[in-house]
Protein backbone atom coordinates (compact mmCIF):
# COMPACT_ATOMS: atom_id res chain seq x y z
CA UNK A 1 0.00 0.00 0.00
CA UNK A 2 1.14 3.60 -0.79
CA UNK A 3 0.93 6.10 1.81
CA UNK A 4 0.76 9.83 1.19
CA UNK A 5 0.99 11.96 3.91
CA UNK A 6 -1.21 15.16 3.60
CA UNK A 7 -1.20 16.31 7.35
CA UNK A 8 0.09 14.41 10.44
CA UNK A 9 0.03 17.55 12.94
CA UNK A 10 -2.95 18.08 16.05
CA UNK A 11 -3.46 21.48 14.35
CA UNK A 12 -2.16 24.10 12.22
CA UNK A 13 0.62 26.40 13.05
CA UNK A 14 3.57 27.35 10.49
CA UNK A 15 7.27 26.59 12.80
CA UNK A 16 10.63 27.03 12.14
CA UNK A 17 13.07 24.50 10.93
CA UNK A 18 16.55 24.66 10.61
CA UNK A 19 16.03 28.56 9.22
CA UNK A 20 12.86 27.49 7.03
CA UNK A 21 9.18 28.01 7.52
CA UNK A 22 7.36 24.54 7.87
CA UNK A 23 3.49 24.65 7.92
CA UNK A 24 2.22 21.72 10.23
CA UNK A 25 -1.50 20.51 9.10
CA UNK A 26 -4.50 18.73 10.54
CA UNK A 27 -3.90 14.75 10.38
CA UNK A 28 -4.93 12.71 6.95
CA UNK A 29 -3.63 9.96 5.21
CA UNK A 30 -4.43 9.47 1.46
CA UNK A 31 -4.01 5.50 0.77
CA UNK A 32 -3.53 4.49 -3.05
CA UNK A 33 -4.76 7.02 -4.21
CA UNK A 34 -8.32 6.46 -3.51
CA UNK A 35 -8.80 6.26 0.35
CA UNK A 36 -8.72 9.26 3.22
CA UNK A 37 -7.83 8.43 6.61
CA UNK A 38 -9.17 11.60 8.61
CA UNK A 39 -9.99 14.53 7.25
CA UNK A 40 -8.35 17.38 8.33
CA UNK A 41 -6.00 18.25 5.48
CA UNK A 42 -7.20 17.90 1.84
CA UNK A 43 -7.88 20.51 -0.60
CA UNK A 44 -4.92 22.42 0.30
CA UNK A 45 -2.27 19.46 -0.37
CA UNK A 46 -4.48 17.94 -3.45
CA UNK A 47 -5.54 19.36 -6.61
CA UNK A 48 -9.11 18.46 -7.90
CA UNK A 49 -8.33 15.69 -9.88
CA UNK A 50 -6.56 14.03 -6.98
CA UNK A 51 -9.86 14.77 -4.99
CA UNK A 52 -11.92 13.37 -7.54
CA UNK A 53 -10.20 10.46 -6.99
CA UNK A 54 -11.29 9.70 -3.40
CA UNK A 55 -13.68 6.77 -2.98
CA UNK A 56 -13.68 6.23 0.97
CA UNK A 57 -12.77 8.36 3.85
CA UNK A 58 -12.16 6.96 6.93
CA UNK A 59 -12.97 9.07 9.66
CA UNK A 60 -11.18 8.26 13.75
CA UNK A 61 -13.68 10.70 15.16
CA UNK A 62 -15.67 13.50 15.07
CA UNK A 63 -13.30 16.23 16.77
CA UNK A 64 -12.89 19.12 14.10
CA UNK A 65 -8.93 18.62 13.15
CA UNK A 66 -10.13 15.16 11.84
CA UNK A 67 -13.03 16.48 10.17
CA UNK A 68 -12.02 20.13 9.00
CA UNK A 69 -11.65 19.63 5.00
CA UNK A 70 -14.90 17.87 4.68
CA UNK A 71 -17.20 20.62 3.95
CA UNK A 72 -14.37 22.19 1.61
CA UNK A 73 -13.57 18.53 -0.08
CA UNK A 74 -17.50 18.17 -0.72
CA UNK A 75 -17.62 22.21 -1.83
CA UNK A 76 -15.22 21.31 -4.59
CA UNK A 77 -16.55 17.88 -5.87
CA UNK A 78 -20.37 19.61 -6.10
CA UNK A 79 -21.01 18.91 -9.44
CA UNK A 80 -17.71 17.46 -10.96
CA UNK A 81 -18.11 14.21 -8.90
CA UNK A 82 -20.16 11.15 -10.87
CA UNK A 83 -20.36 9.29 -7.74
CA UNK A 84 -20.38 9.70 -4.10
CA UNK A 85 -17.36 9.93 -1.52
CA UNK A 86 -18.50 7.37 0.77
CA UNK A 87 -17.70 8.59 4.68
CA UNK A 88 -17.16 5.23 6.69
CA UNK A 89 -17.49 5.90 10.50
CA UNK A 90 -18.66 5.04 13.29
CA UNK A 91 -22.54 5.62 14.45
CA UNK A 92 -21.44 8.75 16.55
CA UNK A 93 -19.61 10.43 14.00
CA UNK A 94 -21.88 9.80 11.31
CA UNK A 95 -24.19 11.45 13.24
CA UNK A 96 -22.62 14.44 14.40
CA UNK A 97 -21.67 15.26 11.01
CA UNK A 98 -25.18 15.68 10.06
CA UNK A 99 -26.07 17.00 13.33
CA UNK A 100 -23.44 19.77 13.85
CA UNK A 101 -21.83 20.39 10.35
CA UNK A 102 -23.45 19.29 7.30
CA UNK A 103 -26.90 21.05 9.07
CA UNK A 104 -27.69 24.16 7.05
CA UNK A 105 -26.26 26.23 9.89
CA UNK A 106 -22.82 25.89 9.53
CA UNK A 107 -22.31 24.16 6.18
CA UNK A 108 -24.95 22.93 3.51
CA UNK A 109 -25.87 19.34 3.70
CA UNK A 110 -24.39 17.57 0.87
CA UNK A 111 -25.74 14.28 2.02
CA UNK A 112 -28.09 16.25 0.23
CA UNK A 113 -26.91 17.68 -2.24
CA UNK A 114 -27.12 18.53 -4.97
CA UNK A 115 -29.82 15.86 -5.03
CA UNK A 116 -30.51 13.32 -2.69
CA UNK A 117 -30.54 10.54 -5.82
CA UNK A 118 -26.76 12.02 -6.71
CA UNK A 119 -25.41 13.77 -3.22
CA UNK A 120 -21.54 14.26 -2.72
CA UNK A 121 -21.34 12.49 0.18
CA UNK A 122 -23.11 9.38 1.30
CA UNK A 123 -22.16 7.14 4.48
CA UNK A 124 -21.53 3.80 5.32
CA UNK A 125 -21.50 2.82 9.19
CA UNK A 126 -18.76 0.82 10.66
CA UNK A 127 -18.82 -1.02 14.22
CA UNK A 128 -16.09 -1.54 15.93
CA UNK A 129 -14.57 -4.99 15.36
CA UNK A 130 -16.35 -5.70 12.46
CA UNK A 131 -14.74 -5.92 8.96
CA UNK A 132 -15.31 -3.66 5.98
CA UNK A 133 -14.12 -4.18 2.48
CA UNK A 134 -13.50 -0.15 1.06
CA UNK A 135 -11.92 0.18 -2.06
CA UNK A 136 -10.16 -3.23 -2.30
CA UNK A 137 -8.81 -2.63 1.50
CA UNK A 138 -9.84 -4.54 4.62
CA UNK A 139 -10.73 -2.29 7.29
CA UNK A 140 -11.46 -3.33 10.61
CA UNK A 141 -12.18 -0.48 13.32
CA UNK A 142 -11.20 -0.98 16.73
CA UNK A 143 -12.61 1.90 19.74
CA UNK A 144 -9.96 3.48 21.67
CA UNK A 145 -10.08 5.20 24.83
CA UNK A 146 -10.41 8.97 23.79
CA UNK A 147 -12.45 11.87 24.90
CA UNK A 148 -15.24 11.43 22.40
CA UNK A 149 -16.26 7.95 21.10
CA UNK A 150 -13.21 7.24 18.52
CA UNK A 151 -11.90 4.01 16.86
CA UNK A 152 -8.62 3.35 15.24
CA UNK A 153 -8.00 1.35 11.99
CA UNK A 154 -6.63 -1.85 11.20
CA UNK A 155 -6.49 -1.75 7.20
CA UNK A 156 -4.96 -4.83 4.84
CA UNK A 157 -4.90 -5.08 0.97
CA UNK A 158 -4.17 -9.03 2.20
CA UNK A 159 -0.22 -8.78 1.87
CA UNK A 160 0.51 -6.36 3.98
CA UNK A 161 -1.34 -3.95 7.04
CA UNK A 162 -0.87 -1.30 8.99
CA UNK A 163 -2.44 0.07 12.38
CA UNK A 164 -3.80 3.71 12.95
CA UNK A 165 -4.00 4.68 16.35
CA UNK A 166 -6.43 7.47 16.12
CA UNK A 167 -6.36 10.29 18.79
CA UNK A 168 -6.03 7.71 22.03
CA UNK A 169 -4.96 7.64 25.91
CA UNK A 170 -4.12 4.07 27.03
CA UNK A 171 -5.99 1.36 25.77
CA UNK A 172 -5.91 -2.13 24.92
CA UNK A 173 -7.98 -3.81 22.36
CA UNK A 174 -6.56 -2.40 19.41
CA UNK A 175 -2.95 -3.50 20.48
CA UNK A 176 -4.49 -7.13 21.11
CA UNK A 177 -5.88 -7.45 17.56
CA UNK A 178 -2.36 -5.58 15.96
CA UNK A 179 -0.62 -8.42 17.94
CA UNK A 180 -2.74 -10.96 15.96
CA UNK A 181 -2.38 -9.34 12.63
CA UNK A 182 0.42 -11.36 10.76
CA UNK A 183 0.82 -8.90 7.90
CA UNK A 184 0.92 -6.10 9.92
CA UNK A 185 3.92 -4.26 8.86
CA UNK A 186 3.82 -0.72 10.52
CA UNK A 187 1.93 1.19 13.19
CA UNK A 188 1.03 4.61 13.01
CA UNK A 189 0.66 6.26 16.65
CA UNK A 190 -0.55 8.99 17.67
CA UNK A 191 2.02 11.24 20.66
CA UNK A 192 0.34 14.82 21.20
CA UNK A 193 2.11 16.21 24.32
CA UNK A 194 5.52 15.94 25.47
CA UNK A 195 5.98 14.30 28.96
CA UNK A 196 6.07 17.62 31.17
CA UNK A 197 2.48 17.84 29.51
CA UNK A 198 1.57 14.43 31.22
CA UNK A 199 -1.73 16.22 32.49
CA UNK A 200 -2.79 17.09 30.18
CA UNK A 201 -2.41 14.88 28.30
CA UNK A 202 -4.32 12.48 30.77
CA UNK A 203 -7.24 14.97 30.82
CA UNK A 204 -7.62 15.48 27.19
CA UNK A 205 -6.57 11.50 26.43
CA UNK A 206 -3.75 11.64 24.46
CA UNK A 207 -0.36 9.83 24.58
CA UNK A 208 3.17 11.28 25.93
CA UNK A 209 6.53 9.27 25.33
CA UNK A 210 6.09 7.07 27.86
CA UNK A 211 3.06 6.62 27.30
CA UNK A 212 3.93 5.53 23.99
CA UNK A 213 6.81 3.26 25.35
CA UNK A 214 4.41 1.56 27.32
CA UNK A 215 2.07 0.80 24.87
CA UNK A 216 4.15 -0.46 22.19
CA UNK A 217 4.68 -3.01 24.39
CA UNK A 218 1.06 -4.32 24.71
CA UNK A 219 1.50 -5.33 21.29
CA UNK A 220 4.94 -7.36 21.41
CA UNK A 221 6.58 -6.87 18.18
CA UNK A 222 10.00 -4.86 18.83
CA UNK A 223 10.41 -5.24 14.86
CA UNK A 224 7.76 -3.20 13.95
CA UNK A 225 8.48 0.19 12.35
CA UNK A 226 6.49 2.65 14.29
CA UNK A 227 5.61 6.02 12.86
CA UNK A 228 4.61 8.85 15.43
CA UNK A 229 2.05 11.19 14.61
CA UNK A 230 -0.74 14.22 15.82
CA UNK A 231 2.58 15.91 17.50
CA UNK A 232 1.35 19.34 18.64
CA UNK A 233 3.32 21.60 16.88
CA UNK A 234 4.82 23.91 19.47
CA UNK A 235 5.84 20.12 21.06
CA UNK A 236 7.25 18.52 17.98
CA UNK A 237 11.35 18.82 19.10
CA UNK A 238 10.11 18.25 22.66
CA UNK A 239 8.94 15.09 21.82
CA UNK A 240 11.46 13.69 18.89
CA UNK A 241 13.98 14.27 22.25
CA UNK A 242 12.24 12.04 24.51
CA UNK A 243 11.57 9.40 21.89
CA UNK A 244 15.15 9.08 20.72
CA UNK A 245 16.24 9.24 24.74
CA UNK A 246 13.99 6.35 25.81
CA UNK A 247 15.72 4.40 23.01
CA UNK A 248 12.84 3.96 21.01
CA UNK A 249 14.81 2.81 18.11
CA UNK A 250 12.15 1.64 15.53
CA UNK A 251 10.03 4.60 16.23
CA UNK A 252 10.47 8.17 13.89
CA UNK A 253 7.97 11.68 13.74
CA UNK A 254 6.22 11.60 10.44
CA UNK A 255 6.43 14.56 8.12
CA UNK A 256 3.57 16.16 6.05
CA UNK A 257 4.55 15.49 2.30
CA UNK A 258 5.94 11.89 3.60
CA UNK A 259 5.53 8.86 1.20
CA UNK A 260 5.73 5.66 2.55
CA UNK A 261 5.24 2.01 0.77
CA UNK A 262 4.24 -0.83 3.32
Amino acid sequence: MNIRILGCHGSDQMVTREATSISCRPCTFLVNDTVLVDAGTIGSKLTLVEQLNIRHILLSHLHFDHVKDLPTLADNLAGASKTPVVIASIAHVLEGLQTHVFNWAVYPDFFELPSAERPVLSRHMLRSGNRSVLSGLSVTPIAVNHAVPTVGFIISDGESAFLYSGDTYETEEIWRVAATVPELKAAFIETSYPDEQADLARQSKHLTPSLLAGELRKIGRPDLQVYVYHMKPRFRDQIRKQVEAAGMARVTLLEEDQKLTV
